[in-house]
C-alpha cells in the first residue's frame, strides 16, 4: 500500500471530525432549542394563562362596575322624575325639567327614554313603548328591553302619591342606550388588558435572553467538549457553572477519569508489548541471517530462510510503528522546544539516502529559512521519516522525491512530492485508517499515514494530500504552528 499519497481532499480524520461537528451542534442546536423551548412553555403558557384568566375577570368586573353605576343613574334619574309628580285640579300631573336627565348626559349620544304611569295603567308622560317591568315593583327593578329594535337598559320605580285620603300607585320607568355603559366598561378594561399584555411582552422577550445569559455555562462547556480532539480525555472544567450543573460535570468527569485511565492502559500495554518483541525479534532476525550463512548451496533450505527473514523485518518494521503509533498517541505531551524543521528534515534524509539509491530515486530537499516550531524532536522526525520512507517505497524506480520545508505567514509547511502512481480516490478516503493498505503491492505496514496525523494533530497542525509532479503522483503537506517564543514546555 502506498500510505503517503495525497490528494485534493483534507484527511479522512478531519473529515470524519467535520462531519461529527456538522453534526454534534445541530443536534447540541435542536437539544438547546427544546430545552429553551420548554423553559418558555413552562413560563410562558401558565404566565399566559393567568393573564388571559386575569383579562376575563377584569372584563367582567368591569361590566358590572359600568352595570352598576348605570344602573345608579337610571334610579337617581327615575327617583327626580317621581319627586315631579304633582296633583293639579284633582289629578296626577308631570312636568319634566331638562335638569330631570342631566345624569345622562354624556359624549356618546345615548337616547333616553322615559314612562310614568298610574295603578290603572294610565300613561301620565313619556313613551307608550317603554315597557313596563315583568315583575313585581315594590322596590326599583332594574331590566332590559327593547324600543324600535333598539337595546336598552331601564329601571322601573314606584312611588304613592297622596291627597287627603286619596292614594295613587305611580310607577316611573327610565331607559337609556348601551353606548355609555360600554365605553365606561372599556375605559375600566382596556388599560388592564393592555398592562397584561405589555407584561406579556416583556416576559416573552426578557425570559429568553434571561434563558440565554443563563445557558451560556452550559453553552461554553458543550463547546469545551466538542472542540476536543479524541486525544483530549482531560476533565470538564466547572467553574462558573450553576449550582444545580456541578454533581453533573462531576458525574461527567467521573466518567471521563475512568475513560482516560482505560486509554492509557491500553497505550501503555501497546508500547509495552512492542517494546518487549523488538529484542526477541532483533534475535530472531540475527539467528536467521546466521542460519541463511551456513545454508548456501542449499536452495530449499536458502528460499526458506529468505522468505523467513523478509517476514521477519516486515514484523520488525510493524513492531516499531506500532511503539512509534503508541508513543504519538500519548497522553500527556511530550516536552516541546524551539526543534527547526530543517534540522530534522536533514537528518531523516541522511537514514534515507541509502534506501533511495537502492531504488535509484533522486532524493532531495528544498529548506528554507526560519522554519521553526514548537515540537517534540523525536515525534517530529518520525512524521518525516514516516512520509520519505512511503515516498521512496512507492515512487516507481528512478523516480524522484523531494522534501519542501520553509516558513509560510505564521505556519511551518512541510511537504513530501513524488511522481510515483498516486492513490484513486477511493483510497485517499481511508489513507489515514490504521492498517489501511491501498495495494498488495510493497510491504507497508499501514500504520505510516495514521502516525504523520497523529503526531501532526498533537502540535496542533493539519495534513492534507494532494497532486504531485505535473499532477501526478502524491504531495503531502503538513501545517504546523510556527514558533511564536511562547510554545515551549
Amino acid at each position: 500500500m502506498r500510505e503517503h499519497e495525497t490528494g485534493g481532499h483534507d484527511n479522512p480524520y478531519s473529515t470524519r471530525r467535520a462531519w461529527h461537528r456538522r453534526r454534534n451542534p445541530d443536534a447540541a442546536c435542536r437539544m438547546r432549542t427544546s430545552l429553551r423551548a420548554r423553559l418558555l412553555l413552562w413560563l410562558l403558557v401558565p404566565l399566559t394563562l393567568f393573564v388571559l384568566l386575569t383579562s376575563i375577570a377584569s372584563f367582567h368586573a368591569a361590566c358590572r362596575t359600568a352595570d352598576r353605576m348605570e344602573d345608579a343613574a337610571l334610579l337617581a334619574s327615575a327617583r327626580t322624575i317621581g319627586e315631579l309628580l304633582s296633583w293639579s285640579d284633582g289629578s296626577l300631573a308631570v312636568t319634566i325639567l331638562p335638569g330631570a336627565l342631566d345624569n345622562f348626559e354624556s359624549s356618546h349620544r345615548d337616547r333616553i327614554y322615559y314612562k310614568v304611569v298610574t295603578g290603572e295603567g294610565r300613561l301620565l308622560g313619556g313613551t307608550p313603548e317603554l315597557a313596563m317591568p315583568a315583575q313585581d315593583i315594590s322596590q326599583p327593578v332594574h331590566y332590559d328591553t327593547t324600543v324600535d329594535g333598539t337595546a336598552l337598559r331601564a329601571v322601573g320605580y314606584a312611588r304613592l302619591l297622596y291627597e287627603g285620603s286619596k292614594v295613587v300607585p305611580v310607577t316611573v320607568v327610565v331607559a337609556r342606550t348601551r353606548q355609555s355603559r360600554e365605553a365606561m366598561r372599556d375605559q375600566l378594561w382596556r388599560p388592564q388588558l393592555i398592562r397584561a399584555c405589555v407584561m406579556l411582552a416583556l416576559l416573552a422577550v426578557l425570559v429568553p435572553l434571561g434563558l440565554a445569559m443563563e445557558l451560556r455555562p452550559l453553552m461554553r462547556l458543550r463547546n469545551d467538549v466538542a472542540g476536543r480532539t479524541p486525544s483530549q480525555i482531560g476533565p470538564m472544567p466547572a467553574e462558573g457553572l450553576p449550582r444545580e450543573l456541578r454533581p453533573i460535570v462531576d458525574a461527567i468527569n467521573q466518567c471521563i477519569a475512568q475513560i482516560r485511565l482505560h486509554a492509557q492502559t491500553q497505550r501503555h500495554f501497546v508500547a509495552d508489548a512492542a517494546h518487549q518483541l523488538c529484542t526477541p525479534l532483533t534475535l530472531l532476525d540475527t539467528q536467521i541471517q546466521y542460519a541463511c550463512l551456513h545454508c548456501r548451496g542449499e536452495c530449499a533450505c536458502e528460499t526458506a530462510l529468505q522468505g523467513a527473514r523478509r517476514s521477519m523485518k516486515k514484523m520488525t518494521d510493524l513492531t516499531h510503528q506500532l511503539l512509534m503509533l503508541a508513543q504519538a498517541e500519548s497522553g500527556p505531551m511530550p516536552v516541546r522546544t524551539m526543534t527547526d524543521m530543517a534540522d530534522v528534515v536533514a537528518s531523516v534524509l541522511e537514514e534515507q539516502i541509502v534506501a533511495a539509491q537502492r531504488r535509484d530515486i533522486d532524493l532531495g530537499a528544498e529548506a528554507g529559512t526560519g522554519a521553526l516550531v514548537a515540537g517534540n524532536a523525536p515525534l517530529l522526525g518520525a512524521l518525516v521519516w514516516n512520509l520519505v520512507d512511503n515516498a521512496i517505497r512507492y515512487t516507481q524506480r528512478g523516480g524522484r522525491v523531494t522534501v519542501i520545508v520553509r516558513r509560510a505567514h505564521d505556519e511551518v509547511l512541510l511537504q513530501v512530492i513524488d511522481n510515483g502512481p498516486g492513490l484513486s480516490a477511493e483510497a485517499r478516503a481511508h489513507v489515514f485508517e490504521r492498517f489501511y493498505r491501498a495495494t498488495a503491492l510493497g510491504d507497508g505496514t499501514g500504520l505510516g499515514m495514521p502516525i504523520v496525523r497523529e503526531v501532526a494533530l498533537r502540535h496542533g497542525g493539519s495534513v492534507t494530500l494532494g497532486a504531485g509532479y505535473g499532477r501526478t503522483g502524491l504531495c503531502v503537506s503538513v501545517r504546523l504552528p510556527a514558533w511564536n517564543g511562547e510554545d515551549a514546555q
